[in-house]
């Protein structure tokens, strides 16, 4: 396995990342089937890190087709341990209105129960906390950049993850409000759970494109169009300084699934011994 240890997930209008030099793409097939796409091995100012778009590179797929499983065993498996993610959401607060970074610290499971959300199943069982799921030195990194490029952003906060595709209606959205939730968006979960499972420290960069629908603002599909160029330009200037960044200052992390394994080995199936090799490394 290569020494590779950063990885990066990229959402909605974040399938390149500007100026960096591609060295190769990975196919990796994993117990789960593929990933959205061939995982890209990329540099930034020297510093090597793997690039997944998350929809795969022309947006075939929708928050509920993902493989989500798929997508992290393959980055594990290539060795990362620093895993970023890039989402475009709605915010469901006055104080973070379009072109905000929103630094969040929780999830909210909404979605529907069609997504394959953990790597425990069929014979191979383990239980992991995802009680803080987003690792916190790796947030405080990206607290420190978005200040360093003068990115408006705020910390902490709570992500609500819907099912998708449709958005929500208004009744939906107020009753999200309600929750003290802050953003809404589709695929952080259960990306950052399975994350968790795999013993990676994650954190999210949740680039805010409108107010959902609960705050009676019209809102055109080209302005939303101009305010992901804008997010796109300025996760770019996030990325170029926070992946050479972590890579200089790498972190220790308690993993979530050192002890989380129940089964057996000696009575696993080939494909779960890897699965327990990948995953616990």
């Amino acid at each position: 396995m290569s020494a590779i240890k950063i990885g990066v997930i990229g959402g909605s209008g974040v399938y390149k990342i500007e100026g960096i030099e591609v060295v190769r793409e990975h196919t990796v097939l994993t117990p789960f089937g593929k990933p959205s796409s061939e995982i890209i091995e990329a540099k930034l100012n020297g510093v090597s890190f793997f690039f997944l778009p998350r929809h795969g590179k022309h947006h075939s797929f929708t928050p509920s087709d993902l493989n989500y499983r798929a997508n992290i065993f393959a980055l594990k498996e290539l060795g990362v341990e620093y895993l970023i993610s890039v989402s475009a959401v709605g915010s469901l607060k006055e104080e973070f209105p379009p072109t905000t970074f929103v630094l969040v610290d929780q999830f909210i499971d909404w979605t529907k129960g069609k997504r394959e959300r953990t790597f425990f199943n069929n014979g191979f069982v383990g239980h992991v906390s995802v009680a803080d799921p987003i690792e916190k030195e790796l947030q405080q990194m990206m607290v420190e950049v978005c200040k360093e490029v003068g990115v408006k952003h705020g910390v902490g906060g709570s992500y609500i993850c819907i099912e998708g595709p449709q958005f929500s209606s208004k009744a939906e959205s107020n009753i999200y409000r309600s929750f003290g939730a802050s953003v809404i968006g589709m695929t952080n979960v259960p990306e950052a759970y399975l994350a968790k499972e795999a013993g990676m420290a994650y954190a999210t960069i949740a680039m805010v494109t409108d107010y959902d629908c609960w705050k009676e603002e019209h809102c055109t599909l080209e302005e939303i169009m101009k305010v992901m160029a804008t997010n796109n330009q300025q996760v770019h200037a996030v990325l170029k300084k926070l992946i050479p960044k972590l890579h200089a200052n790498p972190f220790k992390f308690k993993k979530e699934n050192t002890f989380a394994v129940l089964s057996k080995p000696e009575v696993m199936s080939a494909d779960q011994q890897r699965m327990l090799d990948v995953l616990m490394k």
